[in-house]
């Protein structure tokens, strides 16, 4: 069997000793005679999967204790509902910062429910690339302000968290989480869909400060509201088991990689790899000014784009595929999430240079 390096921004590449446990233990799991998708969510064999896969995330983020972790379906746009009926609650106002497509399709599913405001802090510097103001004003009376933490169309990626002073702080970290260290005590909730880092696409983990747990409109469906989930283990209805499962095994090889610190390293090493080279070619572009690069998706474009159909093309042949950018912004785009090794990122260096040079 030959693997490729899948470049795709989700559902994403996977580690290969996750899927390969998951592969052996597929059909008996721990010896019980049925597969881990065949058992009952209520089973004392699930529950132990389910509840060490919550105590391994606890310790790679170091979750304080008062803050619940929920595995939820609904993915990203799930939650871009499911924040506001919990949260916008108060004044029924929110600021949003917005520094591309999803947190500004969040913004407009909040308008929804309440005031949400959007406050745009991307724009073009003298360069002509995509930058990100950071000396932002907030409303003083918001029941929070949203962002993005990383944005996967457009490839930006906050490197600071914002100064929001004492408001409550929400971030959607679906396309950057477990990809670095970050203070969960600095943020009312963060939340993120599984299918980048973490799991295959179907679960969505959110992490929720206690006191803002219990205040749902009643408008809010059962299923998103975050007291009931929280107070149902996440078990309110039929959770995405073999999601969930399969999380806890990339939150074991997290750990056995040496954790969330050696994981950041790994992925810087990665992304300056590959923008290193970007930055020296001049047949490849970026658009985006270079302190706020995402280290996940890194979007690049051909000086001459009537090449693009003959570059993916010869992408994949290498074994290099998923590399097509998306629709909205067009180009090439390479996201090296977690799974990526560096010898990946390494290929496609290499494919780059012979493809320019030819």
């Amino acid at each position: 069997m030959t693997r490729v390096y899948n470049f795709s921004a989700g559902p994403s590449m996977m580690p290969l000793e996750v899927m390969e446990h998951a592969r052996d233990e597929f059909l008996d799991f721990k010896g019980i005679g049925s597969s881990i998708i065949e058992i009952s969510h209520r089973s004392k064999d699930y529950i132990a999967v389910a509840s060490e896969a919550e105590r391994d995330l606890r310790d790679l983020l170091r979750v304080p204790d008062n803050y619940r972790i929920l595995f939820m379906q609904g993915g990203g746009r799930g939650q871009f509902a499911a924040v506001p009926m919990n949260l916008m609650v108060g004044t029924g106002k929110a600021d949003y910062i917005t520094t591309g497509n999803w947190s500004e399709d969040a913004c407009t599913e909040a308008g929804r429910y309440g005031d949400a405001r959007a406050i745009k802090a991307d724009y073009r510097n003298d360069d002509g690339l995509i930058s990100v103001k950071t000396d932002l004003t907030f409303r003083d009376d918001v029941d929070y302000v949203y962002y993005c933490d990383n944005e996967t169309v457009c490839g930006v990626e906050f490197s600071d968290i914002p100064d929001v002073g004492d408001r409550i702080l929400v971030s959607d970290v679906s396309s950057n989480f477990l990809s670095r260290p970050v203070d969960v005590s600095r943020y009312g909730l963060l939340y993120a869909g599984a299918q980048k880092n973490v799991a295959p696409a179907g679960l969505t983990i959110v992490i929720v400060r206690d006191d803002l747990i219990g205040r749902a409109m009643k408008c809010c469906p059962s299923i998103f509201d975050y007291k009931i989930l929280a107070d149902k283990d996440s078990m309110f209805n039929t959770p995405p088991t073999f999601c969930w499962y399969m999380a806890g095994l990339v939150f074991k090889w997290l750990k056995e990689m040496g954790g969330i610190e050696e994981m950041a390293r790994r992925n810087r090493e990665k992304a300056d790899f590959l923008y290193g080279f970007l930055d020296s070619s001049d047949f490849y572009r970026t658009a985006v000014a270079p302190e706020f690069r995402s280290r996940m998706n890194v979007p690049f474009f051909l000086k001459d784009e009537s090449l693009n159909d003959k570059f993916l093309a010869e992408a994949k042949a290498a074994g290099l595929t998923s590399l097509k950018g998306h629709r909205i912004l067009g180009g090439m785009r390479a996201s090296i999430y977690n799974a990526m090794p560096m010898e990946g990122v390494k290929a496609l260096v290499s494919f780059m240079e012979r493809f320019a040079r030819n």
